[in-house]
Parts: structure tokens; sequence; C-alpha cells
């Protein structure tokens, strides 16, 4: 805890999902929550190893009130991490409500201030059994998408209706509110598809049973996103409350500088040009499609932006180099500034929640590459629903497939019927923001559920 004044009177332990993207997006809302509530002590604890990543990219004074704490990753010692990350998902899953309560107790005896509110990453079900024995609200924070959330919840209701599935699937599944659009093969896998019980798929299921509990269910989104599926989940869930986008209500403190220059790139460039590349922290494109990325980068001549850790060199034709292309190529881009410059075109993105919420923030068309997850549901709803964005043939890139998607969104019409419509929607996010939005009222009310 860090150049804090004012003594905490109030204790609320923060339980985070140490994989992927989870513990970085639920830290961001606990440091926005943080400097409205001086008062509140927040306990805030997940691995060592996500807590090491995380501080590294934290300045000590973002904390203030908050306090990390480490729990034990249940890995066995001498554990070898494998390709199939699930097996330490699997490991620390099963250790987890216990090493979550050791560290929740030692934490109130150091501080000698009783935990009054729990507020969990959405995919510890747990929390629910966790909140009843302490007797505090627990509060699980969706940093996906609604309508990924609603399937989760419907799960049992959809395997009734559709059964188990092998392979993909194209009955529609209109037997789901706003989900007339959308087939079997959009679904996560582990719903009917895939491994039903993986350690993923076995969390997601407890999960979509317990939430109904919740006193409250906080996500990161906005209120007319998807007016359908809200309505549906509101009349499933005690409360929920939309507090996004968060990259619009405030820049992640944990943002490095744009050291790669990327801002003052894209300031030289021509309005709507630029094409931004970016498939998240979790997820690259096999080589032979990055081999396709770049083959059409150079025949298209776009100038781009591509967030890319490793070496480009070794997936570019014969005769080409890092300097002989007409775009920037950097190891990290400060994606929320990079998506909302007025050079930025189009984002080739893995669909992950809070890329899409980014590039609505924004104003930018997506083209959709998904990997895993809710990267399917959400590219779905980005191209059937919204109208924002593309697809390839077969969700896999070829040459022919990107060069026909970038020339799509930034040279035909279609493209400029899509940032009139993704133009729409950032307005109504940039709405649900104000001060008097309904995105901002909701996050008051958390703020208030989560402190008093």
């Amino acid at each position: 805890m860090v150049g804090n004044p004012k003594p905490q009177t109030h204790h609320v332990a923060v339980l985070a999902f140490p994989f992927g993207s989870h513990a970085s997006a639920l830290l961001d809302v606990v440091l926005k929550l943080a400097p409205a509530s001086p008062h509140v002590l927040f306990s805030f604890f997940t691995t060592s190893r996500a807590n090491t990543s995380l501080l590294s990219k934290v300045s000590p004074s973002s904390f203030h009130n908050v306090e990390p704490h480490d729990v034990v990753d249940g890995l066995p010692e001498g554990f070898v991490p494998s390709a199939n990350f699930e097996e330490a998902i699997g490991l620390f899953l099963k250790a987890a409500p216990g090493n979550f309560m050791t560290g929740l107790k030692n934490a109130e005896a150091a501080t000698g201030l009783k935990v009054r509110c729990l507020v969990t990453d959405a995919f510890f079900w747990f929390g629910g059994d966790m909140s009843e024995e302490i007797k505090v609200p627990w509060v699980p924070v969706w940093t996906s998408g609604p309508r990924s959330l609603l399937v989760h919840v419907e799960t049992d209701f959809i395997r009734e209706r559709v059964g188990i599935v092998i392979g993909g699937g194209k009955q529609a599944l209109d037997f789901l509110p706003a989900f007339s659009r959308f087939q079997i093969c959009d679904l996560p896998d582990g719903v009917v598809t895939g491994n039903l019980d993986s350690p993923i798929a076995t969390l997601l299921h407890k999960m979509g049973q317990k939430l109904l509990k919740a006193t409250v269910v906080a996500v990161n989104s906005f209120d007319d996103v998807d007016p359908e599926i809200e309505n549906a989940l509101k009349s499933r869930f005690q409360k929920l409350l939309n507090y996004g986008p968060l990259s619009l209500i405030s820049r992640s403190p944990h943002s490095p500088e744009d050291e790669s220059g990327c801002i003052e790139w894209l300031d030289k460039s021509k309005p709507a040009s630029v094409v931004y590349i970016a498939f998240g922290s979790a997820a690259t494109p096999p080589p032979h499609e990055l081999e396709a990325l770049a083959q059409a980068l150079i025949e298209t001549g776009f100038p781009f932006i591509w967030s890319f850790r490793g070496n480009i060199e070794d997936f570019l034709p014969k005769g080409y180099n890092k300097s002989s292309l007409n775009g920037k190529i950097v190891s990290w881009a400060p994606q929320v500034q990079v998506l909302g410059h007025a050079s930025v075109g189009v984002f080739v993105t893995h669909a992950g929640w809070n890329s899409v919420m980014e590039s609505i923030s924004g104003g930018v068309p997506m083209i959709c590459r998904p990997f895993f997850g809710d990267h399917t549901l959400n590219m779905r709803t980005i191209v059937a629903v919204w109208g924002i964005g593309t697809e390839f043939e077969r969700g896999v890139i070829t040459k022919i497939g990107m060069v026909k998607a970038l020339e799509l969104v930034l040279k035909h019409k279609e493209g400029k019927e899509m940032r009139d419509k993704i133009g729409a929607l950032k307005n109504l996010a940039l709405q649900a923001v104000e001060s008097n939005g309904s995105s901002s009222q909701a996050f008051n009310s958390l703020v208030d559920i989560v402190t008093k």
C-alpha cells in the first residue's frame, strides 16, 4: 500500500483469475474503484506470477489503497507447463477455494479489518460459497461480453434443446433471445461441442448456475449495445450493472507510454487509411497465416501498424525485410490510443471482448480471425448483428481473403457503411460514460455496493 494518508476502515477482498488477460482486466476495475473509495482497503489476491507481471507494469503510486497478495498456484513442485494450458488451470482451480480463503483470513489478521465484500472474476463460481460462509455480498465481474454470458447462464437449456454435438453444427439457436442469426458452430467449445468436462468448460458451467445468486453481476459493456440480451440477463440476475466501456471511463493505469512512437507515426497518415493488426496476449495465428497476412499487406500497399511479438522477417516473402514494408511493426502498441486515432481505418483482430469494446470506442471496423472462447460468438455479433466488420472464409487467413477483406473495408462502400454503423455505436458508448450516462450511474452503484 503506497502513499495514502487516509486510514482504511472498510476491507474488500478481490480474487483474480491468473491466466490470460483476466487479472489485468479485473485490476483495471479495482484501480478505478479505489480512488472513489479512499476509506476502503482493497486486498487483491492472485498468484505470485500474475502479481509480479501486473506490478511490473504499474506505477506504485497507482495503488494507494490497493494491497496485492500472493496465493499458491496449486501446481506441484517441478511442474512443467505443457502446450495444454488447461492442465495448469485445472490444478489451480482444484486448490483455489482453500488457497483464497487462507489468503483472505491472513489479510484480515494482518490488517485487523474484516472483509465486508467479495469481488471476484466471474469465473470463480466458488465465490458465491465463500461469500455465504463469511456472510458478505458477492460481486462477480464478467470481463467478456453480455452475449457469451447469456450462453453460459443458459448452457443447461441449450444442451436440452440440441444435445451434445460432434463437430461444428449448423443448427440455428433461435430458441434463445436475440440468437436467430447464430448457429451451434458459433458457440464456445464446452457448451455442446468439444470436451464438456475440461477445466474451462466445467468452470463456465458452474459459473452460469452460481451467478444467479450473486448480489450483482458487473459487466464491461454498456446498456444499448445489445438491448435484447441485456433484458434477458436482467431477468435472470438479481442485479446487472454495465460499467463500460472501461477504456472510455479511464485509461488503464498499467498501460506503458507509447515508446515505439505509434501515435507520432499515425499523425503523418491520412484519415481512415491505416490497418492496425493485433491478436491479443494469448493468441497468434499459425505461420502460414502470418505469411499470408504479410503477403496481403505487401500486395495492397496499405499502411499498417502490426503489434507482433517475434521476428516478422521469418514470415516475409523472399527479398523483403522489415524496413521494406509500408508499415510499422512493434512488440507492443498503445491499443486504446491507436484505435482512437483518426488515421486508423480497420482493425485486424482476434475479436476478444476487450478489443471489441476498444474498437467500438474508437469507431474502427473490424476484420475478425477468432481463435477460442467467446471469439467466434463476438465475431458473429460484429458481422451479422451490428454489421461493423467482416470475417474470413473457413475462419482462417489466406492472402486472397485478407486482400479482399482489406479492400472491402478501406476502399468499398460496404466499408463506409461499417464505419457509419460503428460510429453510431461509438456515440452510444460515449453517451453511456457521460456523467449522467447509464454506465457512469452503474459504476457509481457498483462503488456503493462494494464499499458500503
